[in-house]
């Protein structure tokens, strides 16, 4: 199992027996590099650590165990944690802030403790075996390698995954693999599993005039760079060329002695490239940039990004975020990134279009919306304004209660319902009801639910697989949960209709005019293209090849007719066929492969 994710830890690891428990690990030296070995244990050695992470504010806990006589080794953050049980208990994760998922067994009680950062940026799965076993690991890879492990899948997480590009909540795409929810801690003991809550995200209700928000804005986010420019190692930044990376990148060169190192991927299309804005960001803070331009090459990418999502995840910018790790691993073994902007601060257009799908009278946008698919663009071209009015109108002309999942969903409930053999899955589920509701109302409840589901499902996955796939640690300023808890509590007129109002105006002055001005494009791949193109033949040859129709899953004629309306373009199913393609190789190798491959090149052996 250790060996199976020796690229999230190729410095360090082993396994330890501790009484009933096994503990495995793989270390990536980042803090403490001589002394954060693990598993970390407290005087007596009853209590035993293995820890995936960083704690941000490890300096101030350590000071306060260090006053009430506990002996640490080392000075990194890691041999805390069993010292913290021992003044705390099993909630002492409350006080922690960082990302991570760690494993505390407590061994004169038999007790294994989990838990996971408060949105989840650390991953950490689990099942129960048939003899009573309980196991967890932080991918998928090492479960796989238990003898015991029944790879099936589950038809209900499958569905859920075609409807959004990733399964949501606790479950995974195999039955009895069970995700711990990001801010919840296990327990296991006596042969018993119990998961409880310890955070939530909730609006501050107090009240401040513009100038004060803005300041606050400024202060956390300034502190929340700082924190995360602690290490021992080379550290560099993800620049992307949008808002986010480019505040984080500003803030963490004005923070840095010697110059930054960052890392931008860019595209032939230029509608999808942003390598020009990077560098605006780059040339101002005389960082030390690289970047790099992706080209399909499917015989290559298509196994290697196949290999890291050991998960169902259809999200397609996980290719550009393992090519650019891959490029920053090079130079460092840390990166800043700007994920969690975009929750945190209300930065996406469909807020905007929610507001506005709730102005206009669901009729005559129904009339409307048809009359504008009319255009071919409207149909096909997914960034022109024709398609973007036409989703917009038909959202109005959608049920209230449906509209979000209507706004996040990758294939509606019917077009399911077309795909999959009912004998496979019977009764697609509406997309809003996989999403739930708002927990509170308005854009702030709409930040959170986002939160809950599409960041800790799809965003944090992508980027946690995808970059330590290449043995970098991934830190996210955005994310962290005092930035989260003052982006939901600032008054509408600090989001805007361009979104991340509130980024825009507190750091204008450090950002180049181009950048602190543009609207959000995303970290986007010319997939409408690929499938037309470059990618036009392996996806035929996959999704109706004689496997992929044995497996009584989906129907192929359905599979075949988006195939043909995409080539043809008189639509553009880019994105669903991207989905489709990542299943299937998903279950080639996790599922019905003898043994999961190790590496890249096993799977790119496998899938021949």
């Amino acid at each position: 199992m250790a060996s199976a994710i020796l690229h999230r830890g190729p410095d360090d690891g082993g396994v330890d027996v501790v009484g009933r428990a096994a503990l495995g690990h793989r270390r990536l030296r980042v803090v403490d590099l001589d002394e954060g070995y693990q598993p970390a244990t407290d005087e007596t050695g009853a209590v035993s650590v293995v820890f995936n992470g960083e704690i941000y504010d490890f300096q101030e806990l350590r000071a306060g165990l260090d006053a009430r006589g506990h002996r640490i080794r080392g000075h990194g953050d890691t041999t805390l944690l069993p010292h913290l049980d021992e003044e705390h208990g099993v909630r002492f994760v409350e006080r922690l802030h960082g990302m991570f998922a760690r494993a505390l067994w407590v061994a004169p009680r038999a007790r294994l403790v989990l838990a996971r950062d408060r949105v989840g940026k650390k991953p950490l799965l689990w099942t129960l075996l048939p003899d009573g076993t309980f196991a967890f690991a932080s991918e998928l890879k090492a479960l796989a390698r238990i003898p015991g492990l029944r790879r099936e899948v589950d038809p209900a997480a499958l569905d859920a995954y075609l409807a959004l590009q990733y399964v949501p909540g606790s479950r995974t795409a195999l039955a009895g693999v069970h995700r711990l929810p990001p801010g919840h801690v296990l327990v296991f003991e006596g042969g018993q599993v119990s998961v409880e809550r310890y955070w939530r995200l909730v609006p501050d209700t107090v009240r401040h005039s513009e100038g004060e928000w803005l300041e606050r804005v400024r202060d956390e986010v300034g502190a929340a760079v700082r924190r995360r420019l602690v290490a021992d190692v080379p550290l560099g930044a993800l620049l992307s060329g949008g808002i986010d990376s480019s505040i984080v990148v500003a803030l963490a060169a004005q923070a840095s002695a010697e110059p930054l190192r960052t890392f931008t991927v860019g595209f032939g299309d230029a509608r999808y490239d942003e390598r020009e804005y990077a560098r605006a960001v780059a040339e101002r803070y005389g960082t030390r940039h690289e970047e790099i331009v992706v080209e399909p090459d499917a015989r290559t990418l298509l196994p290697r990004l196949a290999w890291a999502l050991d998960e169902p995840l259809g999200d397609e910018a996980a290719l550009p975020t393992l090519l650019v790790s891959d490029l920053a691993r090079r130079h460092v073994t840390v990166a800043l990134g700007g994920d969690g902007g975009d929750e945190a601060f209300a930065g996406y257009e469909r807020y905007v279009a929610m507001q506005l799908a709730a102005r206009i009278p669901a009729a005559p946008a129904a009339l409307a919306a048809h009359a504008l698919r009319l255009y071919p663009a409207a149909r096909s071209e997914r960034r022109s304004p024709l398609f973007r009015a036409a989703r917009l109108l038909d959202l109005a002309a959608t049920p209230r209660a449906e509209r979000y999942g209507r706004l996040m969903e990758v294939f509606p409930a019917e077009l399911r319902a077309q795909l999959w053999e009912p004998a496979f899955v019977a009764q697609p589920l509406p997309t809003h009801e996989l999403l739930g509701l708002p927990p509170f109302p308005g854009t702030p409840g709409l930040q959170a639910l986002d939160i809950e589901t599409y960041l800790s499902g799809d965003l944090l996955p992508k980027a946690d697989l995808a970059s330590m796939a290449c043995s970098l640690e991934l830190r996210s300023p955005f994310l962290d949960d005092r930035v989260l808890g003052l982006g939901v509590s600032l008054p509408e007129s600090l989001r805007g209709r361009r979104g991340k109002e509130a980024l825009r105006r507190a750091f204008a002055p450090d950002l180049p005019a181009q950048v602190a001005s543009r609207s959000k494009t995303g970290f986007g791949v010319p997939l409408a293209r690929w499938f037309r193109e470059e990618l036009r033949e392996v996806t035929g040859d996959l999704l109706l090849g004689e496997r992929a129709r044995s497996r009584g899953q989906l129907r192929p004629a359905a599979v075949e007719a988006l195939i043909a309306e995409h080539a043809s373009g008189r639509a553009d199913h880019g994105h669903r066929l991207w989905c489709l393609l990542v299943l299937e190789l998903w279950q080639r190798l996790y599922v019905e492969s003898p043994e999961p491959p190790s590496s890249p090149a096993e799977a790119a052996l496998a899938l021949r």
